[in-house]
């Protein structure tokens, strides 16, 4: 890790973090002793009110680096919104404030309130008239709260915006900016993503004075231990092939990635034919939906989670066994977060691209350039997988 340009190395267990007893029996109760490289690099600087970017891979406990010293400097009594954390999709939405949650549980009297879209806002404004202290929000359902003053930010000390890239990219750096010209109350401001792009530096240069740098390589330590193959397979094999991998390779819990909609609907078709258990999540879906499908997935209720990119950032689901790409992404970055749902929390993973035709085959190669990431070829065959 460097802080700031320097190496350190140095691991730091919570109890040497100066945290208050209610933290460090949350944390003791979710089995946590040992911060990760970017809680024990970026809570000291939050705890003293200090602005800071920080880069760090996926699953490396950047929810903790903020939501641990956004408790802390939360006041029970206080009935106004003081921290403000702001996210790219619901998903991550719901999932930071769940975690927030836990760390609250010996701190009563800190509140937590949870906005997106899709859900009924009459909802929300009954939860924001219990006065939380922390708010997690999308930008948009943000602003829709902020129009019809039901929420009011005019004591809001933090701000994190996290997956800031990808909330960027979303197009919503005139929301983002347009929420941060509106705090003038604020002390610091956080920044967390997996990759920092120009607009993100720019956000940093505006709205930041001299911030603690924080970067996180993947190495040894945090990289995730993901086995990754890319296997050749005629188009109208894809289906076969997965259920074939999965029946042999014992997967209990598979996330399949698709590029569209439209290809969602169809795959989780043809598993259910085959029966394979699974469910699909997009954009079309209700919000709600969408909710009851990823709870009952963490439960082991169903074996298969298909889904388009949406789902692939800020799923906090550690024991994935096995990540399908259906489809080959996009984008470089789309295939690092795809296979970055399994192989969390320590565990092995699994990564299997399917490559249909030459398109795709260009593709997958300046994926494995970009990331540099190691990618066995296979080749699928009249039901055989070859070794290339």
């Amino acid at each position: 890790m460097e802080i700031n340009g320097q190496t350190v190395n140095e691991v730091k267990r919570y109890d040497e973090l100066g945290l208050s007893p209610e933290i460090l029996k949350a944390l003791d109760k979710k089995g946590y002793q040992v911060a990760t490289p970017v809680q024990s690099g970026a809570i000291p600087f939050f705890m003293d009110w200090q602005d800071v970017i920080a880069k760090a891979p996926t699953g490396t406990g950047k929810t903790f680096a903020f939501g641990i010293p956004m408790v802390e400097h939360t006041d029970p009594e206080s009935t106004d919104v003081t921290s403000l954390v702001l996210a790219p999709t619901r998903e991550l939405a719901i999932q930071i404030q769940e975690e927030l949650r836990d760390l609250c549980e010996f701190k009563e009297g800190v509140r937590t309130v949870v906005l997106y879209g899709g859900a009924p806002i009459e909802k929300q404004i009954q939860q924001l008239k219990k006065h939380p202290q922390i708010v997690v929000a999308t930008p948009g359902r943000l602003m829709d709260h902020m129009k019809r003053r039901t929420v009011r930010l005019g004591h809001v000390e933090t701000v994190v915006l996290d997956e800031a890239d990808r909330m960027l990219d979303m197009g919503f750096i005139r929301d983002v900016t347009r929420i941060l010209d509106q705090i003038k109350s604020r002390r610091n401001l956080g920044m967390f993503s997996a990759t920092i792009s120009r607009e993100v530096m720019d956000i940093s240069w505006v709205y930041q004075r001299d911030p603690a740098e924080i970067t996180v390589q993947a190495d040894l330590q945090n990289k995730p231990d993901i086995d990754q193959y890319r296997i050749e397979v005629d188009r109208g094999a894809k289906a076969e092939l997965m259920v074939q991998l999965l029946t042999h390779g014992g997967y209990e819990r598979a996330i399949a990635f698709c590029n569209t909609k439209n290809m969602t609907d169809r795959l989780s078709g043809l598993l259910k034919m085959n029966g394979v258990k699974c469910e699909a999540i997009h954009g079309d879906i209700q919000q709600s939906a969408r909710e009851k499908s990823l709870q009952r997935f963490r439960e082991g209720k169903f074996r298969v989670l298909v889904a388009t990119d949406v789902a692939a950032r800020g799923l906090d689901i550690d024991d994935v066994d096995v990540v399908f790409n259906y489809d080959v992404p996009d984008e470089n970055e789309y295939y690092v977060h795809r296979i970055g749902r399994t192989g969390r929390a320590k565990r092995h993973g699994v990564a299997y691209t399917f490559v249909s035709g030459v398109t795709e085959d260009l593709r997958m190669d300046n994926i494995v350039r970009g990331t540099r990431n190691m990618v066995k070829k296979l080749k699928y065959d009249k039901g055989t997988l070859i070794e290339l």
